[in-house]
């Protein structure tokens, strides 16, 4: 959240080690997103309603700059993952911007279950208000059905379960950390969670417990029978729209009211063993503020990092109209490649080397597809129209390296699917942990025979940008030799088109300051 001139982000943590337990909400306070300042954690269990841990939850703005935390307090550690109910904060002193000191009213928890699931029932929303009431959602499931139960209060104290749910999806399984928030039809700015009117879609987004990503629909909301009501024009379930198409989870949103924009923060965990974890001393990082806002379609999210990180790029080097046969690698040289910002456009002069889309690619799991595809199509298999794209935190004799690429198919109906892949699988000589490759489609018109790409290298993440934010893909890779000033960055193509750099654009990044 934004409170006065700072920004606030809250997270889950654990005090006691890098491994999950003990969770308490950590708290670091930033001027633009970039630099932060850790302060002391801002809850932890000290009441017999959260004395088995303080979990996810959101903050909500309160007429009058009034901050309000609701989060999910553990009761007892069974039924297992716990005993859940919903608990409130407030801060000690208003006028501190740093808001240090906060506490918990002795009329908690303000929710208790009443027929939901005790050991499936979490993460309550970001408020907004309508009607005479404040409304939230929290996450459940019945079953093996998704679930955002509504509750609504006039004084933010009594809260009152909705008769209908706000949504509901079958085989989706436990729906955490939920997300509602109005996108405006035209342009780029974002909304206050409240906004109702013309010129408003809504996006309603989940973290599925099952599959350990999120998924999302746009749609309306229902003012008369409070309820969200999800478009056709994408599924409502596993194989929806996501934000990522990589290692993303427990997302959240908020809207910034200095910049009018909306911002959506994603966690990433390792993808390490645990006991590397350990040995490492930490677990888990946030991504990349992104700003968020709809496609000129109505039908999709744009996501872009925010402006600020540009104030850390130095060193740019620059390439131009750079032409690439099959099999060549260029380095790109002059900046430090492992903290790198690298933007590309790429450009090729047909389309009729395109491979065809095998049919037999309909057995895989179609909610992840993408992913299914790019692990039989690496970057080293040769083809038609790609792949081609970036060798990220590459070691210097190629042994290891993350490879970020396109690759262009055509179908029987001679119609083009471009997939964005981010293969971890070649990523470091290290034999355990987990190095999937992912991939997503990206929705886009091929007519002007161009591709862009922008990725984020920061030593053992790779975030990357399709088409200005249409598809996003972020990989965690661990490198043994590709490490600090011995990693390296490249441009390869291995399709038999030709492919041409237009413009590359790359920066070494300075460091945060973080402390």
């Amino acid at each position: 959240m934004y409170y006065k001139g700072y920004y606030h982000l809250f997270y889950q943590y654990n005090p006691k080690g890098a491994i999950w337990g003990n969770i308490v909400w950590a708290h670091s306070v930033s001027k633009n997103m970039v630099n932060w300042l850790h302060l002391e954690p801002a809850i932890v269990p000290s009441k017999p309603y959260d004395k088995y841990g303080c979990w996810s939850g959101s903050a909500t703005i309160l007429p009058g700059e009034k901050p309000v935390i609701m989060y999910t307090g553990i009761v007892d550690p069974k039924p297992k993952p716990g005993y859940q109910v919903q608990v409130y904060a407030i801060p000690a002193n208003y006028s501190d911007p740093y808001l240090r000191k906060w506490i918990k009213p002795d009329d908690n928890p303000f929710l208790k279950p009443s027929g939901e699931n005790v050991s499936a029932w979490r993460d309550p929303t970001t408020a907004w208000y309508n009607n005479g009431h404040w409304k939230i959602i929290v996450g459940s499931r019945r079953k093996h059905r998704g679930v955002a139960y509504l509750y609504r209060s006039r004084d933010f104290k009594t809260w009152v379960k909705a008769k209908h749910g706000f949504h509901t999806k079958s085989d989706t399984g436990m729906w955490e950390c939920p997300d509602f928030f109005p996108v405006a039809l035209e342009g780029a700015k974002g909304l206050d969670t409240s906004t109702i009117g013309d010129g408003v879609k809504y996006v309603f987004k989940v973290s599925l417990e099952v599959t350990r990503y999120e998924y999302y629909t746009i749609g309306s909301y229902d003012l008369g029978k409070d309820r969200y009501v999800p478009d056709n024009s994408s599924e409502d379930g596993w194989g929806g729209l996501r934000l990522d198409y990589g290692n993303f989870f427990a997302s959240k949103s908020f809207y910034d009211p200095a910049k009018k924009r909306r911002i959506i923060w994603g966690w990433a965990n390792e993808s390490s063993t645990v006991n590397e974890d350990i040995a490492k001393g930490w677990a888990g990082i946030q991504l990349i503020p992104r700003k968020v806002w709809l496609d000129q379609s109505g039908h999709k999210l744009l996501q872009w990092p925010i402006c600020e990180l540009e104030n850390l790029r130095r060193n740019k080097v620059e390439l131009n109209n750079l032409k690439m046969n099959k099999g060549e690698i260029i380095e790109v040289k002059g900046i430090t490649a492992s903290q790198a910002d690298v933007e590309v456009t790429f450009t090729f002069s047909s389309l009729e080397k395109a491979e065809l889309y095998d049919e037999k690619w309909a057995e895989f799991p179609q909610h992840d597809l993408g992913k299914s595809i790019c692990g039989v199509r690496g970057a080293t298999v040769q083809g038609g129209l790609g792949p081609f794209g970036l060798m990220t935190l590459a070691s210097e004799k190629l042994e290891e390296y993350t490879p970020v690429f396109f690759r262009v198919f055509k179908t029987s109906e001679n119609k083009h699917k471009v997939l964005l892949c981010s293969d971890a699988t070649p990523s470091s000589l290290n034999e355990k942990g987990y190095k999937p490759s992912f991939g997503g489609f990206v929705d886009v018109d091929l007519t002007e025979k161009k591709l862009s790409l922008r990725s984020l290298i920061d030593h053992s993440v790779v975030e990357s940008f399709a088409e200005e934010g249409q598809t996003v893909i972020t990989s965690r890779v661990y490198p043994t030799l590709a490490v600090s000033g011995n990693a390296h960055l490249h441009v390869f193509n291995n399709g038999s088109e030709i492919i041409n750099v237009k413009k590359l654009s790359a920066w070494s990044m300075r460091t945060a300051s973080i402390n």
